[in-house]
């Protein structure tokens, strides 16, 4: 995530798809995180109350090794994931065998292989979508979606204590404001969620802190994070495609 926040803040637009170093050079920590992120669900009842996906067609972008497709499998009518990184494909396939309703392709967020309006809900959870820079992911998700479909957005929120602190701390050019005045004008409604993370013990929420910041912010992370859980707010931005013609 960091590399492509920091191509973006650069005005930099990749020619080709920018590595997210945790999950790709750490999947079985990345893992960890997973498991230990959003203990209460409260940003799957957020999504499940402004954008109910129960009997429709769902595309993950950048689902990397799937740990969300079955949670969308289970309500949903089809599934697909979409990961430009073909190792954590191959750990998806494992995760979603047995799912019918569940498919994997690989691809790009700035060229997803699907058909126009094919889908009715286009999701991405700390992936791809930071701010400027994403307009050409923005417009492939256009594409996809049905009139009345949705873009769901749901990144981290560097404006939240402690972690959206350490955040800054890594990206010092980061500034959150900018970034959601960028999603504002692009027609994103905003949500803020609170949400808390439990690790199992003191090694694993380590080991996650130190693949998600550099060292010298990693340690003094760890050292401010008494016990096995900590607070990590995120942004939840929801764009509609129009269901008909935009009158000026």
């Amino acid at each position: 995530m960091r590399n492509y926040v920091r191509a973006a803040l650069a005005g930099v637009r990749p020619a080709a798809v920018v590595p997210s170093p945790n999950i790709w050079n750490w999947p079985e920590v990345y893992e960890i995180e997973n498991q230990a992120q959003d203990h209460g669900g409260v940003i799957w009842r957020a999504l499940r109350e402004d954008c109910p996906f129960a009997g429709l067609d769902v595309v993950d972008v950048g689902c990397g090794d799937g740990f969300h497709l079955p949670e969308f499998a289970a309500s949903a009518r089809g599934v697909i994931g979409v990961e430009p990184h073909r190792p954590l494909l191959r750990r998806a396939r494992q995760r979603i065998a047995g799912l019918a309703n569940v498919e994997l392709r690989h691809g790009s967020a700035e060229r997803l292989p699907l058909a126009d309006n094919s889908v009715d809900l286009v999701h991405a959870r700390t992936a791809y979508f930071f701010g400027p820079g994403c307009e050409r992911g923005m417009a492939e998700a256009d594409r996809v979606l049905r009139p009345g479909g949705a873009l769901v957005i749901v990144d981290l929120d560097a404006t939240s204590a402690p972690y959206g602190t350490w955040l800054r701390e890594d990206l010092p050019g980061y500034d959150p404001n900018e970034i959601e005045e960028f999603f504002t004008a692009q027609g994103f409604s905003y949500r803020a969620l609170e949400t808390l993370w439990r690790f199992r013990d003191r090694e694993s929420l380590a080991a996650v802190l130190r693949i998600e910041f550099s060292p010298a912010v990693a340690e003094r992370a760890i050292a401010q994070t008494t016990g096995l859980t900590l607070p990590v707010g995120y942004r939840m931005r929801v764009r509609r495609k129009p269901t008909g013609l935009l009158m000026p």
